[in-house]
Formats: C-alpha cells, structure tokens, sequence
C-alpha cells in the first residue's frame, strides 16, 4: 500500500510548482518579455502532479486527510498554475506591449502569494504555523485588489491610446486579480485541512 507521506511529498512538489510560475509571470511582466513557453511547461508538469495525485487517491485505502480534501487541494493548486498559464498566453495573442506598471505590481504580489502559497503547503501538517502564512496572503490579496482598482481607473480615465488596448487590458487585469484570489482560497482550504486533521 502507498506510503501516507507520499501526499505530502506531491503537495510539496506542486506547491513549488505554484511559486515558480507565479515568479516565472512576474518576472517577465517586470522585463516586458514572454515567458509563456516556461509557463505552459510548468503548467504541464503541474497538471502531471495533479494526476498523480488523483491516481494515488484512488489506490491508497487509508489517506491522511479525506480524499476530497485531497482532490480539491491538488485541483486548486492546478488551478493557480492555470491562470497563470492563461495570462502569459493572452499577453502573447493580445501582443499586450508594453506592460502597464499596475501589471508590473500585480506580478511582483503573485510572486509574494507564490512564495507564501509554497511555505502554507509545507505546514501542511502543522495549523499553528498557517496563522502568519495566511495573514500575509490576505494583506497581498488585498493589495492586489488596490492595484486593480486603481488600474481600471486608469484604463476608464481614457489614459490609453486606442480602445482596443482598454479591451486587452480589462481582459488581463481581471485574470491577474482572479489568479491572486485564488491564492486565498488555497491559502484558506490548506488551513480548513491542517484544522480538520490537527
């Protein structure tokens, strides 16, 4: 019978997934280049980890957590890696140049809730260490949510050159800010497990 460890150590490997595609995205909205073929080759190794995931699921008998916590956590985590896959690629079909300093700033929070998302995975065993983990993923999603206001102000306030780049723009600021509200939502279904199993 699979070892129990076995979940962590694919958590683990996802969530370090998570945080060098988030940082991969940040990275080249900060340098203004395409990073998307990195990204789609995390994004198929995170998709990878995912199946491995359901598969052992699916095999083991006894889990250490309940297996729907299980599924929907390797699916989240999916999920983060997704959206950001799905930026870079609009950015590459938009040809969206040159990357707005709201962009550039909703980059660097990704990479923090990144960071954050790696470190809450690793503490999945232990609730006490979650508390500061998940405080500053809510201030980041917060943050996130500041820049975005303030970057459709700009964008409604008529400070861009043709509509169709309101369009793209609009389009991009919405899956940037969904991406990072989904770092809160994994952030708070690790703690609802780390609780349900302490």
């Amino acid at each position: 019978m699979p070892r129990e460890a076995r979940f962590y150590e694919l958590f683990e490997k996802q969530g370090a997934l998570v945080n060098e595609t988030l940082g991969e995205l940040s990275r080249s909205l900060r340098e203004g280049g395409s990073a998307h073929a990195r990204l789609r080759d995390l994004e198929h190794e995170c998709d990878d980890v995912a199946h491995e995931i359901y598969n052992l699921t699916n095999r083991t008998f006894t889990t250490p957590m309940e297996p729907e916590d299980i599924l929907l956590l390797a699916h989240s985590l999916d999920n983060i890696v997704d959206l950001a896959e799905e930026v870079s690629d609009k950015i590459d079909l938009y040809k969206a140049a040159p990357i707005p300093e709201s962009a550039k700033q909703l980059g660097e929070c990704l990479a923090s809730a990144g960071a954050q998302i790696e470190k809450a995975i690793k503490n999945l065993e232990d609730s006490n260490a979650l508390g500061p983990v998940l405080t500053e993923i809510h201030r980041i999603e917060n943050e996130g949510d500041r820049i975005t206001r303030d970057a459709l102000r700009n964008l409604f306030n008529g400070n861009l050159s043709a509509p169709v780049d309101l369009v793209k723009w609009k389009d991009l600021y919405d899956l940037l800010e969904s991406t990072i509200d989904h770092c809160e939502s994994v952030a708070e279904l690790i703690e609802t497990i780390a609780v349900k199993n302490a």
